[in-house]
């Protein structure tokens, strides 16, 4: 049986993975038919756009390069099995020459890494992990974050992105951490629009992670496995409006199979805002989206990721998606196919109950007190 090789990246939240993903892409040849798995936290999805963005750079290639996206949850933990069905469900509607998966900025490669290991017979393949490493952020981060650390060691590659915006000492004390966590891994600079060859990322044919000789995972994977450890790591406030309703596949603390850790100034309770309490949302300009972002630290926010719309001067208005990480955003165009919509928001980070207010009230609601039940806006903070 040929067996379809999977290539995974992984790298912290705003590292730079979609970029350098939509990056490498645009040189694959249009014939080769490539699948992207794309997995994220909360309820919204918008890579996929950007994906099919990408997708038509190179005349005809939207017939060869598709993208499917597991929401809610972490595939190292929370979507452990799942991921086996939608690897299944690829394999048999497209046949791909290959999968590449992209993970949350908070997966362990290694779950995932066994996983794919333990579908051999079914035809998949671990050609790689790679991993990308913000030049810019990752000495701050990772002290804080034990997933940021284990994506560092536990890798086939290492794309060292945004070299270009530091100093050259700067990026050597980058690299003296980097080379304390992974001395043998091979390294290199990437810059993040380029993207890389797929000469470097694929056919690494890897030795990571092997499973033990009965095919099941290594019994010492402790190391590798704590259970719900994003759950720990990141806050997040959803923001959509207008509300979807549970006919059109919004999700619910009900209908969905993830858990919810949340809490609010330590409460342990779900926080939502009464719609009754909305009121009309403001439309930025880009004038005014810049100043609101501008004072967000970048301690506290890693990543801002969705789609908003935003008014032009001549008082119409456009769909725009999001990217906004560590102080940094880019705004894509996209195709208006719901002229009604007006945020679909995921902002992620840490402390971010600190915010929670400032960020509806800047994004136009009303917070109140004692937040009521509404899919509307949400926040779930970490498990502390």
């Amino acid at each position: 049986m040929n067996k379809t090789p999977v290539t995974v990246f992984t790298g912290f939240l705003g590292s730079g993975k979609t970029t350098i993903l939509l990056a490498l892409l645009a040189q694959i040849p249009k014939e080769y038919n490539v699948v992207v798995l794309k997995n994220e936290f909360g309820d919204i999805t918008v890579d996929s756009q950007l994906i099919d963005s990408a997708a038509g750079v190179n005349g005809g290639r939207k017939s060869s390069v598709r993208v499917a996206e597991m929401l809610n949850g972490c595939l190292c933990c929370v979507l452990v099995g799942q991921m086996k069905n939608a690897l299944l469900d690829i394999k048999e509607k497209y046949n791909p020459d290959r999968i590449i998966i992209e993970t949350s900025g908070s997966a362990f490669p290694a779950p995932i890494a066994w996983q794919i290991r333990q579908l051999e017979p079914d035809g998949f393949s671990l050609d790689a992990i790679i991993t990308v490493i913000d030049c810019v952020n990752f000495t701050g981060y990772e002290d804080t974050s034990y997933t940021a650390k284990m994506q560092a060691k536990y890798t086939d590659l290492i794309l060292l992105n945004k070299h270009e915006l530091i100093t050259e000492r700067q990026f050597d004390i980058l690299l003296d951490h980097v080379y304390e966590l992974n001395e043998d891994t091979p390294k290199f600079k990437c810059n993040g629009t380029q993207g890389v060859s797929p000469s470097l990322i694929f056919g690494i044919d890897t030795k990571l992670f092997q499973l033990s000789s009965d095919g099941s995972f290594p019994a010492d994977n402790t190391a590798y496995t704590a259970s719900n450890h994003h759950a720990s790591e990141v806050d997040l406030i959803q923001i959509i409006y207008p509300e979807p309703s549970a006919e059109n596949g919004t999700c619910n603390d009900q209908e969905c199979s993830h858990d919810h850790h949340h809490s609010h100034e330590n409460k342990k309770k779900a926080e939502k805002i009464d719609a009754t309490a909305l009121l009309p949302p403001q439309t930025f300009t880009k004038e005014t989206l810049e100043a609101f972002l501008a004072p967000l630290p970048k301690d506290s926010f890693y990543r801002i990721k969705g789609t908003i719309r935003i008014k032009n001067t001549d008082s119409s208005s456009e769909l725009y998606i999001i990217n906004w990480a560590f102080g940094r955003y880019t705004l894509t165009p996209v195709i208006d196919a719901d002229s009604k919509l007006i945020y679909r928001i995921t902002v992620m980070g840490v402390d971010l109950w600190l915010w929670v207010d400032k960020i509806f009230i800047g994004f136009g609601f009303s917070a109140t007190e004692g937040y009521q039940s509404s899919g509307a806006l949400k926040f779930t903070a970490a498990k502390k």
